[in-house]
């Protein structure tokens, strides 16, 4: 089942692309609480990405996708 359009998968995918980036070159300068953060929720952001699918938009139903 699908919830997510063609531009929230692009944002999510390219939001979540530059956290996965900036946790790791910023890795010795953000040590701690933040640095995880960063890189939890930008693996959330690029897995709902690629799966076309976001649990917190079906617990509140919303759809950025087409319906078929």
């Amino acid at each position: 089942m699908r919830n997510l359009g063609t531009a929230d998968r692009v944002i999510r995918a390219i939001v979540g692309i530059a956290l996965l980036i900036a946790a790791f070159v910023a890795a010795p300068l953000a040590a701690g609480w933040p640095h995880w953060v960063a890189i939890v929720v930008g693996a959330v952001l690029v897995l709902t990405a690629l799966i076309s699918f976001c649990p917190a938009y079906r617990l509140f139903g919303i759809r950025t996708c087409r319906r078929r």
